[in-house]
């Protein structure tokens, strides 16, 4: 059988999305707030999620396995798992998917680590809950997700730095440093900011002309 999402979606009724979601134990980072079990459990009654599980590191090269296995054998083509903030690990499952032919834009994370669990230490009912109405929210959005294609572009190594002060300039000086070419624009009619008005310096108290 042919592991693609268009494969998945023919073989669908209606094309209705088929949703896995893992809530992810971090460890203790999320478990000793949050109850992942009954997250998980919650989740699974949720209109297009086929399969809802909690899994103790979703980013482990075991947890990744075993969330492929889950996906080719359940016939899934959209992803959420709910763990740790996307800035660290929205790319590894990316690339999880693309490795079994799911288009990688077809998944969501609900960062239950530094928007819950953290922030709501000692307060493990209400974390929970709190838990539901993230991971509810990014199986809504995962449901109305379309394929999606990267592109590469060309850089065109020329910048327009705004502001003439001594931010800008020093901004301006490192680009070109790095071979950009560059420019500067400036309202007034000379530059160096508020430093061109200055005598002398904090904290030497240097003469600044």
């Amino acid at each position: 059988m042919e592991n693609t999402l268009e494969a998945r979606m023919k073989e669908t009724p209606g094309g209705k999305p088929r949703i896995g979601v893992y809530v992810c134990h971090c460890g203790l980072n999320i478990a000793q707030t949050v109850d992942c079990g009954q997250v998980a459990e919650e989740a699974a009654a949720w209109d297009g999620v086929v399969l809802a599980k909690d899994i103790a590191y979703a980013c482990s090269e075991p947890g990744q396995q075993q969330i492929k296995t889950d996906i080719l054998e359940n016939g899934l083509d959209r992803l959420v798992v709910a763990s740790c903030s996307p800035r660290l690990h929205e790319p590894t499952f990316r690339q999880m998917l693309q490795s079994i032919g799911i288009n990688p834009y077809l998944l969501e994370m609900a960062n239950l680590r530094e928007q819950c669990s953290w922030v709501h230490m000692g307060e493990r009912p209400a974390a929970t809950a709190k838990a539901m109405d993230l991971v509810r929210m990014a199986v809504s959005r995962v449901r109305e997700l379309e394929p999606l294609t990267g592109e590469t572009l060309p850089l065109t190594r020329r910048a327009l730095v705004i502001g003439g002060g001594v931010a800008g300039i020093q901004t301006a000086l490192d680009l070109a440093d790095n071979d950009f070419d560059v420019v500067l624009v400036e309202k007034r009619g000379s530059i160096g900011g508020t430093m061109a008005q200055l005598d002398k310096t904090f904290p030497t108290m240097d003469c600044s002309i």
